[in-house]
């Protein structure tokens, strides 16, 4: 239905609770949003205009005014070099992470590696044994292209008896997305030459942690890269300097860093981190391996906890959406609770496998309201309720929670995390 405005225009509601078309900020969104605006201070100059500004620098630093933008670190380390740090996703704008914001995962710290003295060993089940150094690598043809990256364990806190009252970042941090450059595994598999018998492929890091992972060959040749570049610079030693691997869609504990070896086999190593950990347990007693891929997801960022209203009036509601299948079709959010949805406007491009910004108008009246997204992918996947997803897996499951999560506004305009 449609309610006419005094500024003339119509805002077309199309769910509960407020939320107005996709459209509605094209046609009053500078109108009713420029009422926010503060009046002109007039023709005096500022500060900044009085006297010669700083200098040139070798490398960029943020605005001073930036710096309060940090990873999510955890509140008690047991081990040092052990543990995450997470994106500040309900800080950021866009789809793309900036370096020194990607998340971490670490299993025994930051290896400092010469890349001079490093190379990856290709071998087991090949024709030809291959080593091949970081400076090779520089010598062969690259492609580039725009990834998420998820941790199998993000948001395993929805998983909870009561809602975190965390912010997104920390809710939801173990996610980022950049432009990733680097060498086709596929490339470097076919110098070696498989054997008919090669089925896996062993991932092992140069980290102390010796940390591997056994991966399906089909994933080795399909889209997998050796990653040396992230966002146009070399890959940060937190993100697996020189050379990491890398492999679209799928959880990011698989993305062995700081790459040493790749060896192929027939059957899967069942190493410990794809048994006794990085496996889904399941109601019945028996437990999923080798889920590798990574469900199809959204969540709403602004606002959320810790970016609370400031009145009625329009706002908008913003927020990602990713699935390790490919793109995301539509994104659905709900100021009601679940009661009714509304399509959400997906910001272009729309990539397969990479971070999808979504945004829909929405006008507060000032009354509690329960803010909740479900993403649609192009395979037909949803994503399901929390109470479907924890039907499915064992108290304590904490890995591939995609259920939808859900924001409390009160008349206040304080945002909570609630279950709805």
């Amino acid at each position: 239905m449609a309610r006419t405005t005094g500024n003339g225009g119509e805002d077309e509601r199309v769910a509960g609770g407020g939320l107005l078309h996709r459209r509605a900020f094209l046609a009053t969104g500078a109108l009713s949003m420029g009422a926010l605006g503060t009046i002109a201070r007039g023709g005096t100059p500022p500060a900044s205009m009085a006297a010669p500004g700083g200098p040139l620098s070798g490398y960029g630093a943020r605005a001073s005014a930036s710096d309060t933008i940090q990873r999510r670190l955890p509140a008690r380390i047991d081990f040092p070099g052990t543990g995450s740090s997470r994106t500040p996703l309900d800080r950021l704008e866009g789809t793309i992470t900036p370096n020194g914001l990607h998340f971490e995962r670490h299993h025994n710290g930051i290896p400092d590696i010469d890349p001079l003295a490093h190379d990856v060993l290709v071998h087991g089940l090949v024709q030809r044994p291959l080593v091949f150094r970081y400076e090779d690598l520089l010598r062969y043809p690259m492609e580039s292209r725009i990834l998420f990256l998820e941790c199998s364990g993000n948001s395993g806190a929805l998983n909870a008896v009561k809602p975190a009252q965390v912010d997104a970042g920390r809710l939801n941090g173990l996610l980022s997305c950049a432009e990733w450059t680097g060498v086709r595994l596929s490339t470097l598999l076919d110098e070696a030459g498989l054997l008919p018998e090669a089925r896996w492929v062993q991932a092992e890091g140069a980290d102390a942690s010796g940390h591997v992972r056994s991966i399906p060959l089909d994933l080795c040749l399909d889209d997998a890269l050796i990653a040396l570049f992230q966002n146009g610079e070399p890959i940060r030693p937190e993100q697996g300097f020189p050379m990491r691997l890398f492999l679209p869609g799928i959880e990011g504990n698989a993305s062995v860093k700081w790459l040493r070896r790749l060896k192929l086999m027939a059957k899967p190593a069942y190493s410990r981190e794809e048994t006794s950990k990085y496996s889904d347990l399941l109601r019945d007693g028996r437990a999923e391996l080798f889920s590798l891929r990574m469900g199809v997801k959204s969540v709403i960022l602004k606002p959320s906890l810790g970016l609370d209203l400031r009145g009625p009036g329009y706002q908008e509601i913003s927020g990602l959406a990713w699935t390790g299948r490919g793109r995301i079709r539509s994104v659905e959010v709900s100021a009601d609770g679940g009661k009714s949805w509304a399509e959400a406007a997906l910001t272009e491009p729309v990539l397969s496998k990479a971070l999808t910004r979504f945004r829909i108008p929405w006008q507060w009246d000032g009354g509690p309201a329960t803010l909740m997204s479900r993403a649609t992918d192009e395979t037909g996947a949803t994503q399901p309720l929390r109470a479907d997803w924890l039907a499915k897996y064992a108290p304590g499951q904490g890995y591939h929670n995609n259920s939808i999560q859900s924001w409390h506004v009160d008349a206040a305009g304080r945002v909570s995390h609630i279950y709805a």
